[in-house]
């Protein structure tokens, strides 16, 4: 059986080409980037080489990019970097949990957190973030696209909101990384983000990095504690391998986006959207209506579960996600969805689909013929559904 992957938003699979540019660091160049020989100055040579491409991706300065471990890793630092006791944190209800459950520790520390509702279709007014500011509001952090639905914030309008507050502002843009194009350059459209997170293993790099665009204006209180690495802003030995992947990926990415990669990805999301749509009748896209990124669909299929959906597609060969991978096997319904209003008995019923570069039409129209079949047979075991069936046969 070959299998479907449309579970890109969870992670993505490694490209060849950031393979076989990390495979000499880890067989041949060994070195520790921070000692002098020849061995580790062709570390140090890789690691500046992957900060300018990532650098590249985003239009700033290589020296204002900090490598971490990953998107928690950098979305905390982000947090705990600028936040001090007596501080005022802004944030939203359809964050991940990397700045949900920093900002709950944040708050245990004395930190004051305001989080910011949504509409119904996932998105924080403008409005909203100017009422909750406050003289002693140090910091606002709003993600760029959601990884559950796809919708894009107004950073650009939200950002110099805080700045005219006196804020900083700080946005998750794990999702949107290499998918968007991303320019906090003084003239670009992110001009007023002043830090922003990025993790390697949703644009095909490997898993454990990422990086921290840190402003160069900006003071940053490390959380590690130890050597001089990263500016002194992130203690450790540098994960070279996984830097220069995540390089590679990042220099791979400025590419796609330029020859207009993202458009062919959302034709390939809206077919299968679509088609859904036309095929199985009670579905509806959360999110729709506003501005989402072009690989991300999530809908809802009334009178299923969407567990059992999960397991069903999986048998069948297709790889997709009831929401976000870190809260995979939770009772819970998701948050994100919640706070757009929906009930729990729908958020529970929705499914993401998440395509990557590397996703097919061929892909595409095999998953249309397996989810409306998984959706069938699942509702013809609904007693629910089985009734209102009924009533309107009679």
């Amino acid at each position: 059986m070959q299998r479907i992957y449309m579970d890109a938003n969870a992670t993505t699979p490694l490209l060849p080409e950031v393979f076989e540019a990390m495979r000499p660091f880890y067989l041949e160049h060994y070195g520790n980037a921070s000692s002098i020989h020849q061995q580790g100055q062709q570390a140090r040579s890789a690691v500046d080489r992957a900060r300018e491409h990532v650098a590249g991706l985003l239009h700033c300065r290589p020296a204002e990019v900090v490598f971490t471990s990953g998107g928690t890793e950098s979305d905390n630092l982000a947090l705990f970097g600028v936040l001090a006791k007596g501080d005022h944190l802004i944030t939203t209800a359809i964050e991940h949990h990397a700045v949900l459950h920093a900002a709950q520790s944040l708050e245990a520390r004395g930190i004051e957190v305001t989080i910011l509702p949504v509409t119904p279709a996932g998105i924080v007014e403008p409005t909203e973030l100017l009422a909750a500011l406050r003289p002693n509001t140090r910091l606002v952090s709003v993600m760029y696209a959601n990884n559950e639905t796809g919708v894009i914030q107004p950073i650009d309008a939200l950002a110099g909101i805080a700045h005219a507050g006196g804020a900083l502002f700080h946005t998750d843009a794990v999702q949107a990384a290499g998918k968007l194009p991303l320019d906090v350059s003084p003239h670009g459209f992110l001009k007023d983000v002043d830090l922003l997170t990025l993790s390697g293993h949703k644009i095909h790099a490997p898993k454990g990095v990422g990086a921290l665009y840190v402003r160069r204006s900006v003071q940053l209180s490390p959380m590690f504690h130890g050597g001089s690495h990263e500016r002194q802003r992130r203690a450790g030995t540098e994960n070279v391998p996984g830097i220069v992947g995540l390089g590679k990926a990042a220099e791979v990415a400025t590419a796609w986006l330029k020859n207009d990669g993202p458009a062919s990805l959302a034709c390939l999301r809206d077919r299968l959207e679509q088609g859904i749509l036309s095929l199985i009748e009670e579905t509806g896209v959360n999110g729709a209506g506003v501005s989402r990124v072009g690989n991300t669909t999530n809908i809802y299929f009334d009178h299923v579960e969407a567990e059992a959906l999960l397991i069903a597609l999986d048998l069948k060969g297709l790889s997709v996600s009831g929401g976000s991978a870190c809260q995979s096997g939770a009772s819970e319904p998701s948050h994100v969805l919640i706070a757009m209003g929906l009930s729990a008995a729908r958020s529970r019923a929705s499914i993401r689909f998440s395509l990557s570069k590397l996703t097919t039409q061929a892909e595409i129209d095999q998953a249309l013929q397996l989810v409306p079949a998984a959706v069938a047979h699942l509702r013809e075991l609904s007693p629910a559904y089985n009734k209102k069936t009924l009533a309107v046969t009679v």
